[in-house]
């Protein structure tokens, strides 16, 4: 299956680009990793990525180094996973949900109250299922190096406050581009209305969309509180970050740089998890001081509006994985 459906002329000419600036690099006699990715420089993932590209030249003694390329400069998260898959860059952080139409197994991610809580989460992620997800992209040149916190999803509204399923009747609510996110919100009986991460300030202020989900951080630091007022703790879906490279780049790796690679990257985890719970309750205690009403969702409920996904999952190809990560203790 082809997933590189299209080549823009942006996606030339920044392959050109990194193969030049590559040869470049190899004069200097030292593995530079270009580390592309779509957040901005005071976002935890980003301040985790310099802490990655630290550690690295430590452990490496300088014989390895990283050039970070944050904010979307050179393309979105598909672009970003093209890249890599081409090996015109070495590294990136995308969504879990953004590897869904390239790796199926990362499907399983987007299930809602697929996790007990955050204590099963990591469970799962630091275990052998965990390990299994990073490698399954290899037959599709993708391979897996770590997982970062996003921390777990939740409503915000701009109209009315939300407290069960109920409420989101007739409510259009903003989702990712993903068929996983849709699925959830009709099953929870609103109406999904993918829009773009840059327009949805807009969009909530002009009345296009009546709310959103996401993370706690996310939403503070886009200021969608400034015009979303509501917000319940409904935490429906937590889906973890990867860190991903390309299976060009891995190759060209020795045992001994691929073992650096992982240590950096160990470390930059632990570093992420901690500034993430950290900032995620700077950032609720942020936006309750600017007026939005705060609501602790009963989510029995809500798990019930979606056991009809729950029940297509388990019968699925994915149905074996699902009852596994459920299991895991």
């Amino acid at each position: 299956m082809n997933i590189v459906k299209t080549i823009t002329i942006k996606f030339i000419l920044v392959s050109i680009f990194f193969v030049l600036l590559s040869s470049c690099s190899n004069d200097r006699g030292v593995q530079v990793l270009k580390l592309a990715h779509g957040l901005d420089t005071k976002h935890p993932v980003h301040l985790s990525m310099l802490h990655f590209a630290e550690r690295l030249r430590q452990y490496s003694k300088g014989e390895m180094e990283v050039e970070l390329y944050p904010s979307g400069q050179l393309g979105s998260e598909r672009e970003l996973i093209e890249l890599i898959q081409i090996g015109s860059i070495d590294m990136t952080k995308v969504s879990a949900s953004s590897l869904e139409p390239f790796i199926p197994e990362t499907k399983i991610f987007s299930t809602p109250y697929l996790f007990r809580d955050s204590n099963h989460l990591w469970k799962v992620l630091n275990g052998s299922i965990g390990k299994e997800l990073l490698n399954s992209g290899t037959p599709y040149r993708i391979q897996g190096l770590g997982y970062y916190d996003a921390g777990s999803r939740s409503f915000y509204s701009t109209k009315k406050p939300v407290h069960s399923p109920e409420d989101l009747k007739g409510m259009k609510i903003r989702v990712m581009n993903s068929p996983s996110a849709v699925a959830m919100v009709k099953a929870m009986g609103g109406s999904p209305t993918p829009i773009s991460w840059g327009e949805l300030y807009t969009s909530l202020q002009q009345g296009v969309v009546d709310g959103a989900e996401n993370n706690l951080p996310s939403f503070f630091l886009s200021k969608h509180y400034e015009v979303a007022k509501y917000l319940i703790l409904d935490e429906h879906t937590s889906i973890p970050d990867v860190v991903i490279t390309g299976t060009k780049t891995w190759g060209r790796m020795t045992e001994q740089q691929k073992q650096w690679v992982a240590k950096a990257m160990s470390d930059s985890v632990t570093f992420e998890r901690e500034l993430w719970e950290k900032i995620s309750q700077e950032s609720l205690a942020a936006v309750k001081q600017a007026g939005v009403q705060v609501i602790e969702a009963d989510k029995s409920i809500f798990l019930d509006s979606v056991k009809s996904i729950h029940d297509e999952i388990e019968s699925s190809e994915l149905g074996e994985l699902f009852n596994r990560i459920r299991e895991a203790r």
